[in-house]
């Protein structure tokens, strides 16, 4: 019989029952689940719904299922819908009256969003210590690089020298951003929903300051509808996470294609890498490609949710019992792709020399050529014209700018001078960008020391 089965006549079909039935998926929120049934009972005692026998007697019972789930011995069933109908009937059985009056001043509505509230904040913070994981490796490589001299790329072409630790501290930005967004979804989601009851409050004088402090929020909500039919928090959530496979799927671009023997600039380890089946040769990132694959399901599970809450009237539908598999399926992929990632990154093997090679190449120093010509007085869009000319010429005869001699220099412009062919080697170049924020070595490791401030202060363990 179902626990809400009065004002009806007859049994829903066993079809309906596994149609209607969230518990194959939101059983992961027993824990949560367990935690809010506990500190509501005692808001229920505070106000004289229960006794202190009784209370007692809820907490032991609420414990003991904890227990029996942790160790496997319970099976859920579908018959009573989700993981809050499941407890609710493992505990009457236990404790007998006792367990029904659990449910008082409470709905289903206000007990799974306490619940999802929960989960999502304790996901958060074990994504960000995978992120953090991340950023110590991202700081470490680029530690390592201050002189590694590679191509800068727009538009997949050469552009300008940089360092690889520039490059790698680029990624840094990003990750540090989405650790930033991370923790701003999670204040925002820090207001504790118990109360709101189906949507209308109660009428019983309950605590909502005591429930807040035992569930560990740092205020309640202030309106009972919004209170159960807010999703905001599971779309913002939904959202940083895009960005973060956003910001993966990036990465592993550029590492697939560096490990080209097009490019040849990395080695992923063998222990991130698979064969061919019929191509004896092949070593393929086969990590890199899936965490860029998956990057499109995360997406999915963010416009599904929006898609979902787009025409909900206020205040809860039941349509919102699909907010669950999308965030699950979210933080379980996210989490996946972060603890192979960050280990493939830690193990790369950079081949410095076919990067030092690549500067070599694509007039990749022009820019300079034009700034060391502005600075001598030239108009730079003038200068621009005359490196543009330069470089053509120097195409059609198949050398490179460092490969002009001064008298070719001089015969384009009498305005360079004796250091031009110093003041374009590359690592020469790179260095001249010395401003806040730029690839010479000085910069650069002055935004590594930045960055170790800003991981020191971080705390994962919310």
């Amino acid at each position: 019989m179902k626990l809400w089965s009065g004002r009806f006549t007859k049994d829903t079909k066993q079809e309906m029952d596994d149609f209607h039935s969230s518990i194959s998926f939101d059983m992961r929120l027993y824990k949560h689940d367990i935690q809010g049934s506990i500190a509501h009972s005692k808001a229920l005692l505070k106000c004289n719904i229960i006794s202190q026998k009784e209370y007692q007697e809820i907490k032991e019972g609420l414990a003991s299922i904890l227990k029996d789930i942790e160790d496997g011995t319970i099976q859920f069933d579908t018959q009573y819908e989700d993981i809050h109908m499941n407890v609710e009937k493992l505990l009457t059985d236990r404790i007998g009256d006792a367990g029904k009056k659990l449910h008082t001043a409470r709905s289903r509505n206000d007990q799974v969003a306490v619940d999802f509230k929960l989960y999502i904040m304790e996901q958060i913070a074990v994504l960000k210590a995978q992120t953090k994981d991340l950023l110590e490796v991202l700081i470490d490589l680029a530690g390592q690089n201050l002189f590694t001299i590679m191509p800068g790329y727009t538009h997949l072409q050469h552009a300008q020298p940089v360092t690889l630790a520039h490059h790698l501290m680029a990624y840094f930005e990003m990750f540090k951003r989405d650790m930033e967004r991370l923790e701003d979804c999670r204040k925002r989601m820090d207001q504790n929903p118990l109360g709101s009851c189906a949507l209308a409050a109660t009428t019983y004088p309950v605590d909502r300051e005591l429930t807040t402090e035992l569930l560990g929020f740092g205020k309640f909500t202030m309106n009972s509808i919004d209170g159960i039919s807010d999703r905001d928090y599971a779309i913002e959530f939904l959202s940083a996470s895009s960005i973060i496979m956003m910001h993966l799927s990036r990465f592993c671009e550029e590492l697939i294609l560096w490990s080209t023997g097009e490019f040849s600039f990395i080695e992923i380890d063998d222990a991130y890498s698979t064969g061919s089946s019929i191509m004896p040769q092949k070593k393929n990132p086969d990590a890199a490609e899936l965490i860029r694959g998956k990057t499109g399901r995360v997406y999915g599970n963010l416009f599904s949710l929006l898609t979902v809450m787009k025409g909900l009237p206020l205040a809860y539908n039941k349509d919102m019992q699909e907010d669950k598999e999308s965030v699950f399926d979210t933080i379980d992929t996210v989490k996946g792709c972060l603890s192979v990632f960050v280990p493939m990154l830690s193990t790369l093997t950079f081949n410095k020399e076919k990067m030092s090679a690549a500067v070599n190449s694509g007039f990749i120093n022009a820019t300079d050529v034009a700034d060391y010509l502005a600075k001598k007085g030239v108009p730079f869009r003038t200068a621009h014209r005359i490196v543009g000319e330069l470089v053509l010429q120097s195409s059609q005869r198949g050398l490179s700018l460092e490969q002009l001699t001064l008298e070719e220099y001089k015969k384009i412009s009498p305005a360079f001078e004796g250091d031009i062919l110093e003041t374009i080697k590359p690592l020469n170049c790179i260095k001249a960008r010395n401003i806040p924020g730029g690839p010479s070595p000085e910069q650069v490791k002055n935004h590594i020391l930045q960055a170790m401030s800003f991981l020191s202060g971080l705390s994962c363990d919310e």
